[in-house]
């Protein structure tokens, strides 16, 4: 296939690249000639690191710049060309000027792709005289690294083009999904359910950034934190396309923006390229700070509270400090010296003290998640013992057998601690795209794994919980809180009720009409 790419930025490049070492003829164009004499020397210099690292021959490697042909014009004519990727600066009036000369230039024949990440593909192909022709394809950047593609259908696109985008995408050794030309697309979109919560914990002073992170990788088994991903990104860019999504979704509570973040962008900490965001960066920037150490009595005696059948955290937390060595008390009740420790499931421990009439000075929360790393986290209410607390802290470091100890961090007592907030809003975001039909719940997983990198997609994730746990959890969350960002969507609603998976599909009223015989 003849691809024209226009715009050789970092994107532009990175598809040549792709497109190029996968065997089709690139010709790559810039309104900047400069521009794309620096493409081509990136691409080769990529080229010859992979030569050298083994990834590709020399022989792979010459073909595939032989296949890179420099352009002058943008809109020479081009009667062999068969798909134009648009990848010029996110702007709808330079993306309509664009096609429009380009569909001057080029054959009708020539099907029209654009990389926009955040604009209406419906709005610029109502710019052409022909808007069937063009779709969304979403690449990420590094685009030879990032295996994933949004191809993205306008309201008018011909229906036969996102299935020859998806062949392409996939003949070149990425993955596609199809998704709707809504605010944000699929990945974006999906990434604001721990954006946005881990904004929310640091609103209310839960534990500050560097402790949301730790929680987010050591128990939840991210790569990257809520706080890091932003200093990475950009925070002016993360801010900017969270209040895009929010706006374009008429103002959803599920993706409600914070209001600590325009202060940040308006006094320029943007994160790395700034030199300093949530985060100081550079080589100057000092060491951070460390986590205190554990210095209580590891041996005071701990009554977990919970007895009952639904108190599986409970029964499990018991379990593991029993094997740690730790002296758990049996019986009912707490005695005089022990501390208490409650796993709690989208409460607080202060209702837990109410409820139950426990010690409120020695009564502490624990995040019964099983940890994907070796930390545990400790909720404190404002009537807490500080001497107490070192203490439960002590008694959580403890770890069963050769183990090392666990990291313990500590935080002030919210609805669901900070693991279960971060997972319920990233499993609810990715069932509100599931249940508007905006993408298949395949395509969903699929994306946020390969595009955000998280271990497991949302709803596969919400899975290993099970749905009718993901729902106690939001029932209990939006009834602890009030806040409707923490409504129960009907996905999860309805498969907990009937007992299917957060990834099936389930059966929709098509299904019980197609090829039914007529009455």
């Amino acid at each position: 296939m003849r691809i024209r790419i226009v715009g050789a930025g970092a994107m532009g490049r990175g598809i040549a690249q792709w497109a190029a070492t996968a065997g089709h003829t690139v010709e790559l164009c810039d309104v900047r000639t400069e521009a794309v004499t620096a493409a081509v020397d990136f691409v080769r210099s990529m080229l010859d690191r992979a030569v050298q690292k083994g990834r590709m021959s020399a022989e792979d490697s010459a073909a595939a710049l032989e296949r890179l042909v420099p352009l002058d014009d943008p809109w020479t004519a081009g009667a062999d060309v068969e798909l134009v990727i648009e990848a010029v600066r996110e702007d709808l009036d330079t993306k309509t000027e664009v096609f429009g000369r380009l569909e001057r230039a080029l054959p009708a024949t020539a099907v029209f792709a654009t990389n926009t990440s955040s604009l209406s593909v419906t709005r610029i192909a109502a710019g052409l005289e022909d808007p069937t022709r063009l779709a969304g394809l979403h690449f990420f950047n590094p685009v030879p690294l990032m295996k994933i593609v949004e191809i993205v259908p306008g309201a008018a696109t011909r229906p036969e083009i996102p299935p020859a985008l998806t062949a392409l995408v996939e003949g070149c050794g990425h993955r596609a999904v199809t998704v709707a030309d809504t605010p944000g697309f699929l990945v974006n979109h999906a990434g604001r359910g721990l954006v946005t919560e881990a904004l929310a914990l640091l609103e209310e002073t839960v534990t500050d950034p560097a402790g949301i992170d730790r929680i987010a990788r050591d128990v939840l088994g991210l790569r990257m934190g809520p706080f890091e991903l932003m200093d990475l990104t950009g925070l002016d860019v993360t801010a900017a396309v969270t209040d895009s999504i929010w706006q374009g979704f008429r103002y959803a509570d599920r993706l409600r923006p914070s209001y600590l973040t325009p202060n940040r962008v308006a006094a320029g900490l943007h994160g790395r390229k700034t030199g300093r965001g949530w985060f100081d960066h550079g080589p100057e920037a000092p060491a951070p700070d460390p986590e205190p150490p554990v210095t209580g009595d590891a041996d005071r005696p701990v009554f977990v509270h919970g007895t009952a059948p639904q108190d599986r955290g409970a029964a499990a937390l018991r379990e593991a400090l029993t094997a740690a060595g730790a002296v758990v008390e049996t019986g009912t009740e707490p005695s005089a010296d022990a501390v208490v420790l409650v796993p709690v499931w989208g409460t607080t421990v202060a209702s837990e003290v109410a409820a139950h009439r426990l010690p409120a000075r020695r009564t502490f929360g624990v995040d019964p998640l099983p940890p994907a790393g070796r930390r545990r986290v400790l909720a404190v209410t404002p009537a807490a013992d500080p001497a107490a607390a070192h203490d439960a802290r002590a008694v959580l470091a403890r770890a069963a057998g050769g183990d090392g100890p666990y990291a313990v961090s500590v935080v002030r007592d919210t609805a669901g601690s900070v693991a279960q907030r971060l997972l319920a809003s990233i499993v609810s975001v990715a069932a509100s795209i599931a249940e508007r039909s905006l993408a298949s719940p395949a395509d969903i997983d699929l994306a946020v794994t390969a595009g955000l990198g998280y271990p497991f997609g949302p709803l596969a994730w919400g899975d290993r919980i099970g749905a009718a746990r993901m729902l106690e959890l939001h029932r209990a969350l939006h009834r602890t809180t009030g806040d409707p960002r923490h409504r129960p969507s009907r996905w999860v609603t309805e498969r907990a009720q009937l007992g299917l998976a957060l990834t099936a599909p389930g059966t929709s009223p098509a299904d019980c009409t197609a090829g039914s015989a007529p009455s």
